[in-house]
């Protein structure tokens, strides 16, 4: 369910109709609802956005039920015994990318599919795909063809590769980006490569998509003039990797990877305490040097030590002096280790694990968890970096599939009938 309409927030009025799946189209989406827009999800009737089933591990009480349809009309097919064992648990990357929409469930190749996801077309202002350039050419779908039609809708198509170019139509997801870009060659240690952790280049290119709309639509208020928005994955994580791209053409030598490490910072990365924890830091300037060689080594002599006295000197002999300030941290433990570093004002942070995140005292003393309701039972989820309106305003439930679907559809009925409630209606 979405939040009500609150008029004080920025996207408040705004309509986004979000034909979407995985993790780039949704990222974007789930921050113009968390800024106030009204987010319609349409969905396949048949199990709906694949994120849905990317893992079971949310559980709780399910306290929600709804009618669902699996075709395009308005006739619903009630939740059955089997839909509800179905819902027993959620996907955390659902939960992480779905408050506050409503969720349609529409065959958008059937006649009737097709002739409602026009009626929906037709009162947004935002239009979100991520089908592949062809398959969105073919159902008239691509921003293109939607401007000729709703030339009022910002239509924004996330692609892996983009609508043109030899690759335009291959299939992409994040791995495979993170391969085509250089980000795996650039990460990892050594001769270890890795992916990043996180989906990076959907991550990057729901951003892109997120911020390129709400300049398109200043763009609109402005000038009354639509701009289609076209952002692809490759794009976007390229854009990210700007730095050791020029890098590597200006140098004509391929990054290293480095693991924690930095090529032209030494001291830099991970260093074991002596109870097995583990902390960062970098000393970047040699003022920093000196005193973390006092407070920290309890060896001033080693600022001045010819091996160690400059960074390009400290670089050069990286591996020697990692060596040195590993043998003194295992003397400490970490709150020691930490305090010192503190005292010799040097940045240092905790190696934590994602678990520890959870209860990290930084955003437990910022109130950055909300209680957000789900299929499941209320679920504890991170307000967005910024929070817009009122003091613990509603930022909307994570849908179940189809729930939405009666309710949408009435609102927005075939033109020889009336619609049901009023469009600015959220149900």
């Amino acid at each position: 369910m979405s939040p009500e309409p609150t008029p004080d927030l920025p996207l408040a009025g705004i309509t986004v109709l979000a034909l979407e799946q995985a993790v780039a189209a949704p990222f974007a989406s789930r921050q113009l609802a968390d800024l106030g827009a009204r987010v319609i999800k349409v969905e396949r009737p048949d199990g709906g956005d694949f994120a849905r089933g990317y893992d079971r591990t949310v559980t709780g009480n399910r306290t929600v039920t709804a009618d669902r349809t699996v075709t395009g009309d308005a006739t619903p097919t009630q939740a059955t015994d089997s839909d509800a064992d179905a819902d027993a648990t959620l996907s955390s990357a659902f939960l992480w990318l779905n408050r506050g929409k409503e969720s349609v469930t529409l065959d958008i190749k059937s006649e009737d599919g097709a002739a409602s996801l026009e009626r929906l077309l037709a009162g947004a202002d935002v239009f979100i795909e991520n089908l592949s350039p062809s398959a969105a050419r073919r159902a008239g779908l691509d921003p293109a063809s939607v401007q000729i039609r709703h030339p009022n809708v910002i239509a924004c198509s996330i692609s892996g590769y983009g609508e043109t170019g030899p690759m335009a139509d291959a299939k992409a997801y994040d791995l495979l980006i993170q391969g085509e870009t250089g980000m795996i060659a650039l990460t990892g240690d050594g001769d270890m490569m890795a992916k990043v952790g996180i989906s990076i280049a959907d991550i990057a290119a729901g951003s892109y998509a997120y911020s390129s709309i709400l300049a398109a639509l200043l763009h609109r208020f402005r000038t009354g003039r639509v701009e289609p928005v076209r952002i692809s994955l490759f794009d976007a994580l390229s854009e990210w990797l700007g730095y050791p791209l020029h890098y590597a053409l200006h140098s004509g030598r391929e990054p290293a990877r480095r693991g924690t490490s930095h090529a032209t910072i030494a001291p830099y990365g991970a260093f074991a305490t002596g109870d097995g924890n583990v902390i960062l830091f970098a000393v970047q300037s040699e003022r920093e040097w000196a005193r973390f060689c006092e407070i920290v080594m309890s060896d001033a002599a080693l600022a001045i030590d010819d091996r160690f006295d400059s960074q390009h000197s400290r670089v050069a002999n990286a591996e020697l002096l990692d060596e040195i300030i590993t043998a003194r941290l295992s003397q400490l433990r970490q709150d020691e280790a930490l305090a010192l570093l503190a005292d010799a004002d040097i940045a240092v942070a905790r190696l934590n694990a994602i678990t520890d995140l959870a209860e990290h005292e930084q955003l437990l003393a910022r109130r950055r968890w909300t209680d957000t309701p789900t299929p499941v039972g209320p679920i504890r989820t991170l307000l967005p970096p910024w929070v817009p309106g009122p003091q613990g305003r509603e930022y909307g439930s994570v849908p179940r599939l189809g729930e939405h679907t009666r309710s949408v559809l009435a609102e927005f009925p075939p033109a020889d009938t009336e619609p049901a409630t009023d469009r600015t209606a959220h149900t």
